[in-house]
């Protein structure tokens, strides 16, 4: 989120400071740390849209969705305090003082999204979903072991790629909040800083990207499930032979043994370096 809100106070206020690519560039690799960042902590949670699906299709235990949005909240309202403090000055160059939503100097679009004057509401609304859905449906063929993933080590970079492909292609209309914690706790942020309840109130928006893209990452994830996830082969079980079984149930012991060995061929150990012993998954 520091990344990403820092890129559009480029493009805002910077004199050819910044771009939207600029913009798709810093929320995209912003993920890509996020994921290196706590990858191995908690499976990288930087999407309630995202926590929730994973709740909902049972991945995940419904007790850590509070605590998973809360940390994602804290942190993404941290985030645009730390802008906010980072670009004061600048903000305040910008709008002559004058903390706007809307107008030739607004800068609160700078924290949170805010619906363009060619697009309507609802229009706005199925926006949030197909993108949402896009993105949690990608995710899912990235991560999934079953189809063609990607490749071990290049997660982040590849899932910090599909953010950017999806706001270089589809961010025009909404700007592609696809996350209620990306998106409210900077609104929130601003009202409390001095932009005023009209964070709230232009044009009825704020409680869209906290609805759709729930619906449509649950939506994105129910397709790949039913087209893909059920079109992906499974690798046949070989069934031993009783014969086979006692084969290697029983190991054909050296002549210069007097005993057999002290485990069984089914579950073969190895000694690690510290000498502990670990079991190995059997072929």
């Amino acid at each position: 989120m520091v990344f990403g809100l820092g890129a559009i106070a480029h493009m805002v206020l910077g004199d050819k400071m910044g771009s939207y690519l600029g913009v798709n560039l810093g929320f995209g690799f912003g993920v890509t740390m996020g994921v290196h960042m706590a990858g191995n902590i908690s499976g990288a949670h930087m999407n309630a849209a995202l926590t929730f699906t994973n709740c909902a299709l049972g991945r995940m235990s419904w007790k850590k969705f509070p605590v998973y949005v809360l940390g994602q909240f804290l942190g993404s309202f941290l985030a645009a305090a730390t802008i906010y403090c980072l670009f004061y000055t600048a903000i305040i160059d910008y709008s002559g003082g004058r903390l706007t939503v809307t107008g030739p100097t607004a800068t609160a679009n700078i924290f949170a999204t805010y619906l363009p004057d060619h697009m309507t509401l609802w229009r706005g609304f199925l926006d949030e979903v197909l993108v949402t859905g896009m993105l949690q449906l990608c995710l899912l063929a990235i991560t999934d072991k079953g189809n063609n993933p990607a490749l071990q080590g290049t997660q982040a970079l590849v899932i910090g790629i599909l953010v950017v492909i999806i706001g270089a292609s589809m961010g025009m209309n909404s700007g592609y909040a696809i996350n209620p914690s990306r998106d409210l706790p900077p609104r929130f942020f601003t009202f409390i800083a001095g932009w005023g309840t009209q964070v709230f109130s232009a044009k009825d928006w704020w409680w869209v990207p906290v609805v759709a893209p729930p619906l449509g990452a649950y939506l994105g994830a129910i397709i790949y499930l039913i087209f893909i996830g059920s079109s992906i082969q499974q690798e046949p079980q070989i069934l031993e032979t009783p014969s086979t079984y006692e084969d290697r149930r029983t190991p054909v012991l050296p002549k210069t043994m007097s005993h057999p060995p002290m485990t069984s061929s089914l579950t073969p150990v190895s000694v690690s370096p510290d000498n502990r012993p670990s079991v190995l998954s059997h072929p």
